[in-house]
């Protein structure tokens, strides 16, 4: 019982640890995912040198979905869109 009881201590101490890794997987795949896509047109540094809101980033990312023909999905574009926000954002006025 106290070796049951100690694997269930370990399980729940290293779950942070999985979910650190988790987040910050999921960071990196978005990062991945802005520059591949964002990249085929025009320079990242592009973006990267904007400071916009979510709402604002979101009309950016679906124009240049919608309007110029950048293939991405709507999954994609969400990803992309929390991604810019997150790292270049700014706070809505």
């Amino acid at each position: 019982m106290k070796l049951i009881t100690a694997v269930f201590a370990v399980l729940m101490l290293s779950l942070p640890g999985i979910s650190a890794c988790a987040d910050e997987k999921a960071a990196v795949d978005a990062k991945a995912l802005f520059e591949a896509k964002c990249s085929q047109c025009h320079s990242i540094d592009r973006p990267k040198s904007k400071k916009k809101t979510e709402a604002e980033w979101e009309k950016t990312v679906m124009r240049m979905k919608n309007q110029n023909g950048c293939d991405i999905s709507d999954e994609e574009a969400k990803i992309i869109i929390k991604y810019l926000s997150e790292t270049y954002g700014k706070e809505a006025h």
